[in-house]
């Protein structure tokens, strides 16, 4: 499935600003990067290795007030979504070490409180049947609102039932890891995605590999293109500074294009 990408940011961040952008389509496994490019208005430029390997972290050097950006792309999303309930989960201690890690506690996803819900509420379900059910709870027991804040753990929405894409990645996240499942959190671009803008869903470790599952209900493994991963919205924001930043304009479009 081919979507076409056009990203349009504007921010106030101060002159000789260092931001770091993490929002290019991944050449990774499942998609295809067919063409892309990225203009940043009087920027000095430097790319970096993603998180765990997996696309790429800019650094720009902004001369001028304000960060002026666009980036465009045609990606062809190759991958399919398996019968999650037909998978099974890797024992603790065949994991690999690369993977391992995402069944540790992060900032935003703290698991090791969730492992008593999560052993009562979903007792007696293995592997991608325990994930689906996972899955499932949380898209009928949270409400979609823009209610959260940047601070907001896995914690404080199981508490309020409520946020964005965002807060349903991260509690998902939570619990599979409270489970023994490996799960990190990723983001992407999808067009079905209401209203646009950057995505975040939860990808987990079933049969030796990753998948993409999203309670929202707004992409799949076949619907969304890959940006980036990490523990949680901490490692994969689309900008970070290290001085303040206002923003003036952002615009996130993601569209089907024929095949």
């Amino acid at each position: 499935m081919p979507f076409g990408i056009d990203v349009r940011m504007q921010y106030q961040v101060g002159a000789d600003a260092m931001v770091l952008l993490v929002l290019e389509a991944a050449r990774t496994d499942g998609q295809v990067v067919i063409e892309d490019s990225l203009e940043i208005a009087q920027a000095d430029i430097t790319r970096i290795e993603g998180e765990a390997g997996l696309g790429t972290r800019i650094w720009a050097r902004v001369q001028a007030d304000e960060l002026k950006l666009r980036y465009r792309a045609t990606v062809d999303v190759t991958r399919l979504a398996p019968r999650l309930e037909q998978l099974g989960a890797t024992p603790v201690h065949g994991l690999p070490g690369d993977v391992l890690t995402y069944l540790r506690p992060s900032r935003f996803c703290p698991s090791d409180l969730f492992q008593t819900f999560a052993a009562r509420r979903f007792d007696g379900l293995e592997g991608g049947r325990k994930i689906a059910a996972m899955t499932d709870w949380v898209a009928r027991k949270l409400c979609y609102v823009p209610s959260s804040s940047p601070a907001t753990t896995a914690q404080d929405t199981f508490v309020t039932r409520e946020g964005v894409c965002r807060d349903y990645a991260h509690v998902v996240c939570a619990l599979a890891r409270a489970a023994g499942i490996p799960a990190r959190y990723a983001s992407a671009y999808a067009p079905d995605v209401d209203p646009p803008d950057f995505h975040a869903l939860p990808q987990v470790w079933l049969e030796g590999a990753w998948h993409m599952v999203d309670a929202t209900g707004m992409c799949g493994e076949e619907g969304a293109a890959l940006i980036g991963v990490g523990r949680d919205a901490g490692d994969v924001a689309f900008m970070e500074t290290w001085t303040p930043a206002w923003c003036v304009s952002q615009s996130v479009s993601v569209m089907r294009l024929p095949s």
